[in-house]
């Protein structure tokens, strides 16, 4: 295994120094290191961060390689910085078995680009009518923690109480899509305004804050863990306060254009701003940004959601919801937040890592640390340019915007999966 001498590099955001890796950890920290048979890389001006953990990855295989693979994902991530995804259940067969879990988890290894841990499906195929083998993913290679029906809700209450029951037993995680399918039936966006004037059915704030506040009720009464995906309004925000404040054992997240862009990019009728939850308010924005910051909101994960060519270049109406994520999330954290590198740090890898179980992840470079880690030129510049993405897919909704930032190398255990901004493999 190479060894690598990183000279002159701030380790998240403190004064330079350098930073040895070594046989898959870091071996030393401090100035003037010196290691003969090391290559070395010339931090000066780069920034050093644990490698970024992504709580909500759609990577699509089985089922839908034609948007997306393992692999492509997989290489995706570790060019935005991840060493770490957690891969969602909505594929082709569903995961909602041991041999689902396993195939992709398997997938992950064998693609060697980020560790891929799969979420298992809480309900048989999405449906929600019945509890999936929650207990044989649990048990499976795959060591399954976090378990989605993401893309749909599980509605019905008593279903989302059996299922937080039952995952308490191993200290699982219920991961919900917060949306009253009943209050959004043929929804196209954002009900507010912006809808009105464009004549679109819309998406109210109150569908995701209804689910939310019931289930950290159940989550309460059952003492279990409960993680609400993609947050997008400030009254789920409040909902959110107030449970943490009583001790509820509830996370949350947030996803990059949630913090950045707004329902007015509807008024495009592209479809690539279509997404679920939708883009919403300003005011929206504003709130999550706020409980980003001070804790509110634990998590900036990506909901990367690669689609293929004829499922988003087509009519509004008919365009499937989703956006990519993985190759610009740290840019737009970068955009939203400015360069407080512990704050994204502590939002893009520890806590995510935490969340997940996900040992070996989520710690800042450090003697005796497993060498997973990104290195981040924030003084560079960018344009989004679909066709450079590594994604099978183009629907970012961030062509041709120019962002901060760009990943200069990615080490996951001590080897190398970018360097100079490139995929090694």
């Amino acid at each position: 295994m190479t060894a690598y001498l990183i000279t002159s590099v701030s380790v998240v955001g403190a004064a330079p120094t350098d930073l040895l890796i070594r046989d898959g950890v870091v071996a030393e920290v401090g100035p003037g290191l010196s290691a003969p048979d090391a290559t070395v890389i010339d931090g000066t001006g780069l920034v050093a961060l644990p490698g970024l953990v992504d709580l909500h990855t759609h990577l699509r295989e089985p089922g839908r390689e034609d948007a997306e693979t393992v692999e492509s994902g997989s290489r995706a991530a570790a060019l935005g910085g991840y060493t770490a995804v957690c891969a969602m259940a909505n594929t082709s067969p569903v995961a909602d078995t041991a041999g689902v879990v396993e195939q992709v988890w398997r997938l992950g290894r064998e693609a060697g680009l980020v560790d891929v841990q799969p979420i298992g499906a809480v309900t048989v195929g999405l449906a929600g009518e019945r509890l999936a083998e929650l207990g044989a993913m649990a048990d499976s290679a795959a060591r399954v923690r976090i378990f989605s029906d993401d893309g749909h809700c599980v509605a019905d209450p008593k279903l989302m109480r059996r299922a937080l029951e039952y995952v308490k037993a191993f200290d699982g995680i219920i991961a919900q899509h917060a949306e009253e399918p009943r209050l959004t039936e043929g929804a196209q966006m954002h009900e507010g305004e912006v809808s009105t004037r464009l004549g679109l059915i819309g998406w109210p704030a109150v569908a995701e804050e209804a689910i939310i506040a019931r289930d950290v009720l159940l989550a309460e009464h059952v003492g279990s863990r409960l993680h609400v995906c993609h947050v997008s309004t400030a009254g789920s925000v409040e909902v959110l306060r107030q449970a943490k404040a009583r001790g509820v054992r509830v996370t949350a997240e947030v996803t990059p254009h949630h913090l950045l862009l707004t329902d007015e990019r509807a008024e495009s009728y592209d479809p690539v701003f279509k997404v679920n939850p939708p883009l919403r308010t300003a005011a929206d924005i504003a709130a999550l940004r706020a409980a980003l910051a001070d804790g509110v909101l634990d998590v900036i994960a990506t909901d990367h959601a690669p689609h293929a060519v004829e499922d988003k270049e087509c009519e509004w109406a008919y365009a499937r919801p989703g956006m990519l994520g993985l190759e610009t999330a740290l840019s737009i954290a970068l955009e939203v937040l400015g360069p407080r590198w512990d704050l994204i740090a502590e939002r893009m890898s520890r806590t995510p890592a935490r969340i997940a179980g996900l040992t070996g992840h989520g710690i800042d470079p450090a003697p005796g640390v497993p060498a997973n880690l990104t290195l981040v030129d924030p003084s560079a510049r960018r344009t989004i340019e679909p066709t450079e993405l590594a994604s099978r897919s183009r629907n970012t909704p961030y062509a041709r915007m120019t962002l901060p930032g760009r990943i200069v190398a990615t080490f996951l255990r001590g080897e190398p999966t970018v360097l100079d901004g490139k995929a090694v493999n």
